[in-house]
C-alpha cells in the first residue's frame, strides 16, 4: 500500500491519464530513464503527482533554479498535504568562493552570507529522510555538492525521553556536542539557555522551543512550547533532537584528520620544493599550519570544507556524500529511490557542469600553494558519480535536449492540456522604428497597456541584466507598473516579487533567463520577446519555445517576436509550437471543449512563514492588552527597548515582531487622542 496520498479535486484529464499510464509502465518494466514532454500548461507537475502516488517512493525532484524549486515545492505540498515535502536548496544569500587569479597575482578570499530560514528547511530535509518513508524534496543543483556523512548526522541524534537519568551538566555537555550553542538571550533555531534546572532548546529545523526540567539527575518533564507567546502547545513524552550541523565527526576522527593533514602537507613542501616553487611553498606551510592550530584547540577554521576527505576518512578522488546518500538503499546497496528532474533540458548540463568548474577553480589554488591537493575533494559529484547514486529517473521538459532523446527507454507526450487551453498565437514585429513605427520598445508599451486594460499581466524579455533594469525604470515612466527580475536578487525576494505580480501589485515583469522555465503564472496574456532575431542561447529554437509557454496558461494569451530578420530558430519555434496548437485545435473540437483560464491560488512558500509572524504579533498583543490600557507610552517604550536589544542580539526574527506589534500599539494610541 502507499504511504503517498493525493488529496485534489481534479481528475487527470487531457493527456495525463495516458501520460501517468505510460511512466508508471515504464518504471514497472525497469526502465532507467524516461521522459514527459509535456508542453508549458498541460499539468507537468500533477502528472508526476499521480506517479508518486502509485509508485509510492521517496523522490527527488530536481529544479534547475531556486525560484523553481520554491514554486515546486509549493505544488507537491498541495498535493500532498498529510505527506512530508521539504526543500532544499542551497543556504548562501550571497556566495563569492575562494579564488587566485595569477595574471594580477590576485587572491580573492570566500564570501558567504548564509539564510538561516534555509538552512532550518536544509535540516528538516535530512531529517525528514532519515525518520520518515513519504518523503519527497524538491531541491536545486546543490543537492550534488558535499554535505557530511548521514550515519553520523544519524548516529548522534539525540533521544530525550521523560524520566531518562542524566544530570544538567551531562545534558549540557551532550547539546554542546552536537552543535547547539549557549544563549542567554532570546533562543533562536540551533541554540538552549539553561536556567537553574531547566533547560530550553530550539531545534535546528523547528521554530518551536522545548522546555526541559531537570530534577534529581532525571527528566522530571518535557513541555514543547511556542517561541513567541510562550504558551505550552504540547507535553510529549519523549522527542528526537538531531545535530545543528549536517557536518559531525567524531574525536577519534578529529584526531586521525589532524595527522593526515600534516602528512599530506609534508608531502605536498617536499614536490613544491623540489619544483623551485619556495614561495608558494612558504605560503601552504603558514596557511595550513595555522589551519591545524585552530582545529586543533577550536574545532574550526575559516575554509575547513576544504579538508572534508580527512574528516569522513575517504580516499583520494572519492565522491563526497551528498544529499543522495540521505535518501533510502536497498539490500544490495543500490538506490531504492524516483528521481525527477525539472526542466531537465537546462537541468542536466547543470548537474553535469558543475565538477569540472570547481575543478579549474582549485587546480589553480593548489597550484599556487592556497590549497593542499585534498581541496580537490571537496566538490560536486560528476555526472557519471550522480548516475550511480540515482535509480530510475523521470525527466520533464517542452522542449528535450540531446541527452534525454538518446537515453530514454520511453518518450511519453502530454501535448493536451486539461483545461483545453492551447498554445498561444504568435506574431512578429520589427525592432527598429520605421515610418509611423516608432520600434520594439513604444510597440510593446502600446500592446502592454491594451492587455493591462483588459486586466491581464504582461512580460518583456531583454538580452541583458542592465537592459531589464533600464526597461523597467523606463515603464514607470511611462505609468507602468513593473519590476525587473535576474539572478542578482535574492532567492525569498524573487518569490515575492512573483507572488505580488500574480496579485497585481504591478502589472509587468521584465526579466532575462529567469522568466523561461517552469514559472506557473497564469494571469500572463501578453509577452514580449525583445531582439527575438539575435541567435544564441537566448533566443536559441528551445529557449524561445519555453518563452512563448509562458502565456499558454491563459485564454487570451499571444506573444510577440520583434525581430528584423527570420532565424531558423524563431522558425523551429513557431513551427513547433504551430504543430501543437494545431494538434490542440482538433482535439478541442472532436472533444467539443471550450478552453478555460487555469486559475491557481496565489500562494507561495512564503505564506507560512508570513502567517507564523502575524500569529505571533497577534499574540503579543493579546498578551499585552492590559498593560496598554494602563499605561501605552511606558509599554510603548518598552517594546521598543526590547526591539533594539533583540536587534544587537542579531535576532532579527524577534525584533521584525516586535516592530510590528509596536506599529499597531501606535495607531491604536493615536486613535485615543
Amino acid at each position: 500500500m502507499t504511504v503517498f496520498k493525493i488529496k485534489q479535486e481534479f481528475k487527470p484529464a487531457g493527456d495525463q491519464p495516458k501520460a501517468i499510464k505510460g511512466l508508471l509502465d515504464g518504471l514497472k518494466k525497469g526502465n532507467r530513464y524516461q521522459t514527459l514532454l509535456g508542453v508549458t500548461g498541460s499539468g507537468k507537475t500533477f502528472t508526476v503527482a499521480n506517479v508518486i502516488e502509485k509508485i509510492g517512493k521517496p523522490t527527488l525532484v530536481i529544479a534547475h533554479n531556486k525560484t523553481l524549486a520554491a514554486q515546486l515545492a509549493q505544488e507537491y505540498r498541495e498535493f500532498f498535504p498529510d505527506n512530508a515535502v521539504h526543500y532544499f536548496v542551497s543556504y548562501y544569500d550571497y556566495y563569492q568562493p575562494e579564488a587566485y587569479m595569477p595574471i594580477t597575482d590576485t587572491y580573492i578570499e570566500k564570501e558567504a552570507m548564509i539564510n538561516e530560514e534555509i538552512e532550518r528547511l536544509r535540516h528538516a530535509s535530512t531529517q525528514a529522510l532519515l525518520t520518515r518513508k513519504d518523503v519527497i524534496i524538491v531541491a536545486s543543483v546543490s543537492c550534488i555538492y558535499g554535505l557530511g556523512s548521514p550515519e553520523e548526522y544519524e548516529r548522534v541524534n539525540l533521544k530525550i525521553e521523560k524520566g531518562q537519568p542524566i544530570s544538567r551538566a551531562g545534558f549540557i555537555h551532550n547539546l554542546i556536542n552536537i552543535h547547539y550553542s549557549r544563549t542567554n538571550s532570546d533562543i533562536k533555531s540551533g541554540t538552549f539557555r539553561a536556567l537553574g534546572n531547566t533547560i530550553e532548546i530550539m531545534p535546528v529545523s523547528e521554530r518551536f522551543i522545548y522546555r526541559i526540567e531537570i530534577e534529581k539527575e532525571k527528566i522530571k518533564s518535557i513541555q514543547k512550547i511556542d517561541s513567541v507567546s510562550r504558551a505550552i502547545i504540547s507535553e510529549p513524552k519523549y522527542f528526537f533532537l538531531f545535530p545543528a550541523k549536517h557536518f559531525i565527526t567524531a574525536d577519534s576522527a578529529v584526531k586521525r584528520a589532524l595527522i593526515s593533514i600534516k602528512d599530506e602537507l609534508d608531502k605536498r613542501l617536499t614536490e613544491l620544493k623540489k619544483d623551485g616553487k619556495l614561495l608558494e611553498a612558504e605560503r601552504l606551510k603558514r596557511r595550513t599550519t595555522y589551519d591545524l592550530a585552530l582545529i586543533r584547540e577550536i574545532g574550526y577554521t575559516n575554509g575547513i570544507e576544504n579538508y572534508s576527505r580527512h574528516f569522513s576518512g575517504k580516499s583520494a578522488g572519492e565522491a563526497p556524500y551528498t544529499l543522495l546518500d540521505y535518501f533510502p538503499k536497498k539490500k544490495d546497496g543500490s538506490s531504492d529511490f524516483l528521481t525527477i528532474i525539472d526542466e531537465s533540458h537546462v537541468s542536466v548540463p547543470q548537474i553535469g557542469g558543475m565538477y569540472a568548474g570547481d575543478k579549474s577553480r582549485k587546480d589553480v589554488l593548489i597550484e599556487h600553494g592556497f590549497r593542499l591537493p585534498s581541496a580537490r575533494d571537496n566538490r560536486p559529484l560528476r555526472f557519471e558519480e550522480f548516475e550511480e547514486r540515482v535509480g530510475q529517473v523521470i525527466f520533464t521538459s517542452a522542449t528535450p535536449a540531446k541527452f534525454e532523446k538518446e537515453h530514454s527507454d520511453n518518450v511519453v507526450e502530454q501535448i493536451i492540456r486539461p483545461t483545453g487551453l492551447i498554445d498561444p498565437e504568435i506574431s512578429v514585429k520589427p525592432i527598429q522604428q520605421k515610418s509611423s513605427y516608432k520600434g520594439q520598445i513604444y510597440d510593446f508599451i502600446e500592446e502592454a497597456e491594451k492587455a493591462i486594460k483588459k486586466g491581464g499581466r504582461v512580460i518583456a524579455t531583454t538580452l541583458t541584466k542592465k537592459m531589464a533594469e533600464d526597461l523597467s525604470e523606463f515603464l514607470k515612466q511611462k505609468n507602468i507598473k513593473a519590476e525587473y527580475l535576474h539572478s542578482e536578487i535574492k532567492t525569498i525576494e524573487r518569490i515575492e516579487i512573483l507572488t505580488n505580480f500574480r496579485r497585481g501589485e504591478f502589472d509587468c515583469i521584465v526579466g532575462v533567463n529567469l522568466l523561461r522555465e517552469g514559472l506557473d503564472l497564469p494571469e500572463v496574456t501578453l509577452i514580449g520577446i525583445l531582439d527575438a532575431d539575435k541567435e544564441g542561447f537566448l533566443r536559441s529554437d528551445t529557449s524561445l519555445i519555453q518563452i512563448i509557454g509562458r502565456a499558454a496558461r491563459n485564454v487570451d494569451g499571444r506573444v510577440i517576436l520583434y525581430a528584423d530578420t527570420m532565424t531558423g530558430s524563431m522558425e523551429r519555434a513557431i513551427g513547433e509550437t504551430s504543430r501543437r496548437r494545431a494538434k490542440q485545435l482538433a482535439y478541442n473540437k472532436a472533444h467539443r471543449i471550450t478552453p478555460k483560464t487555469i486559475i491557481k491560488k496565489i500562494k507561495d512558500i512564503t505564506d507560512t512563514l508570513e502567517r507564523e509572524h502575524h500569529q505571533a504579533v497577534d499574540l503579543l498583543l493579546e498578551t499585552d492588552e492590559k498593560l496598554f490600557i494602563k499605561s501605552p507610552k511606558k509599554l510603548i517604550k518598552d517594546k521598543k527597548q526590547e526591539m533594539e536589544e533583540a536587534v544587537r542580539n542579531l535576532d532579527f526574527e524577534t525584533a521584525a515582531i516586535l516592530r510590528d506589534e509596536i506599529i499597531v500599539l501606535e495607531k491604536h494610541q493615536e486613535k485615543k487622542k
